[in-house]
């Protein structure tokens, strides 16, 4: 297919597939390129902005994709568990079984921290406040409640890291694993 044919939407994905390898700082315009197949022209074509617009379209995407698969289940109806299960499995769908980095982790730290830091903070804010929100339902208390949806989310971050820098997913999957029990248990 001709690169200006490509539809936008197919370029962001490739886009984030660049940006969750490389991060913000080091992925090259010659990187995001050959990322997408499009060369440099038709990327600014794309996105005149530049590799900030790249990075913001990117963003919107996994925004929209937490929104839908994330948050909706976390603030959804019916029974607790089963909303819980429904954000394990797409995290592990999201994070290919704790194969893939994440996106928002490579982007809080570098240039990027700085450009997207009140967005980035609000993402988090977001998914904790989900997972808060489920154990909350579950009759935990409030201040514990927080407490166990950080530890969650670290719990979440952490693994995919230690997957990453180790080339072993099992640290992904026994958190996915044991999320349930250590986010909803009774005290």
């Amino acid at each position: 297919m001709p690169a200006p044919l490509l539809p936008r939407e197919a370029v962001i994905d490739r886009l984030l597939g660049a940006f969750r390898r490389h991060g913000y700082d080091a992925a090259s315009l010659g990187q995001l390129s050959s990322a997408t197949g499009l060369g440099r022209s038709s990327l600014y074509h794309y996105f005149p902005g530049g590799k900030e617009e790249m990075a913001r379209a990117v963003l919107d995407r996994a925004d929209a994709w937490a929104r839908d698969a994330i948050l909706a289940p976390m603030q959804g109806s019916g029974p607790v568990e089963r909303r819980l299960n429904q954000v394990i499995a797409a995290l592990d769908e999201f994070y290919a079984g704790g194969a893939e980095a994440c996106l928002f982790g490579n982007l809080v730290v570098g240039e990027a921290r700085t450009l997207f830091q009140d967005r980035l903070g609000n993402s988090f804010r977001e998914l904790v406040d989900g997972f808060a929100r489920l154990a909350k339902e579950k009759g935990v208390p409030a201040r514990e409640a927080k407490r166990r949806a950080e530890d969650a989310v670290v719990r979440i971050q952490g693994a995919l890291i230690l997957a990453r820098g180790t080339d072993d997913v099992a640290p992904f999957r026994r958190v996915l694993k044991t999320l349930p029990q250590q986010l909803l248990a009774a005290d």
